[in-house]
């Protein structure tokens, strides 16, 4: 492959449709940030910020049209998906703004299962290699996300592109959710009310609470092995009070699933256990309530053929056909 890496090929000149779909995610909060500007922090970094990102979409362009190959496809592609980790945060500068709605989902939990599972799961199983598993599994997220990227770019270069937009499309639906539904989850949601409340199924709305109070208890405290340090260490850096409903953990992993047997079974095989692990690992670290990760699991059949149609019906470049090297 590494011979092949900078062979010229013949491929589209313009916008990719990953870029696309960025930009009108770019375009989409821009217009609120002008909506909300008297109500948010920073609206003024939040815009310049996003300035920047089109900016690099359009030079990334640019320089790919100098050599186009496949090494510089990777590049202009990974840049749009590491957007991805820019984003996720992003959707909280918008539903701080929001009344908080843990209390409605705490309570659909509690009358629906009668209790708490994101409270008695990880109490269930008190043994740290049941807790180093299921954190292996969570942090396994976007290992994933790469595995099956890679392994598109080397045995199906040709839908490359096509796996990253349906990818992005997948996340920017979900953020868009995140943005007007504002569903913190109980590790935050938990610690915020108190142990006793949760105990006795008693939900306070907490209304702007964490608009002012945005810090991270880590559910399981049972085993601080290797993974239990790596999870918290990522939710240090990069976890808000936000994007608990739905769980897009849950559903981007089951559509990488979907997409991954387009590949190859073998590749399916390898990610099930962590897949298997990621899910159970949503509500064993009280990332999400056990409906957040049922209702990803569903929707997520919804949005990997959303995502389908749209790239079909208004993305579609040259680039979704055999690239043809010159």
């Amino acid at each position: 492959m590494a011979l092949n890496l900078f062979k010229k090929i013949e491929a589209p000149s313009g916008l990719f449709a990953v870029e696309k779909i960025n930009l009108l995610y770019n375009l989409f909060t821009s217009i609120l940030i002008f909506i909300l500007f008297d109500r948010m922090g920073h609206p003024g970094s939040m815009l310049a910020d996003r300035f920047l990102i089109v900016l690099m979409t359009f030079g990334m362009m640019l320089l790919y049209r100098v050599y186009p190959c496949k090494m510089t496809t990777l590049i202009r592609i990974a840049v749009q998906m590491a957007l991805l980790s820019y984003w996720y945060p992003d959707t909280f500068e918008f539903n701080r703004l929001f009344p908080n709605l843990d209390y409605i989902f705490a309570g659909t939990e509690q009358h629906l299962f009668g209790c708490q599972p994101a409270a008695l799961f990880c109490l269930k199983f008190p043994n740290k290699w049941v807790s180093e598993c299921f954190n292996l599994g969570y942090f396994s997220y976007y290992p994933m996300i790469i595995t099956v990227g890679i392994a598109f770019f080397i045995k199906r270069f040709d839908l490359f592109e096509k796996w990253s937009f349906i990818v992005s499309m997948s996340f920017f639906v979900y953020y868009i959710i995140f943005i007007f539904v504002p569903v913190a989850g109980p590790q935050f949601y938990y610690p915020a009310i108190g142990a006793e409340d949760v105990a006795a199924g008693i939900f306070p709305a907490l209304g702007s609470y964490f608009d002012y109070n945005c810090t991270l208890f880590p559910g399981s405290e049972l085993g601080h092995g290797f993974f239990h340090h790596l999870v918290v260490a990522s939710q240090t850096v990069g976890e808000r009070p936000t994007a608990a409903f739905p769980s897009s953990h849950v559903a981007v992993s089951t559509i990488l699933m979907i997409l991954a047997g387009k590949i190859h079974r073998n590749l399916v095989c390898f990610l099930l256990p962590f897949y298997i692990l990621l899910c159970g690992a949503t509500v064993y670290i009280q990332a999400h309530y056990l409906t957040d990760a049922i209702v990803g699991f569903v929707t997520s059949f919804f949005v990997f053929f959303l995502s389908q149609w749209a790239y079909r019906k208004w993305f579609v470049t040259p680039i979704s056909c055999e690239w043809r090297e010159r």
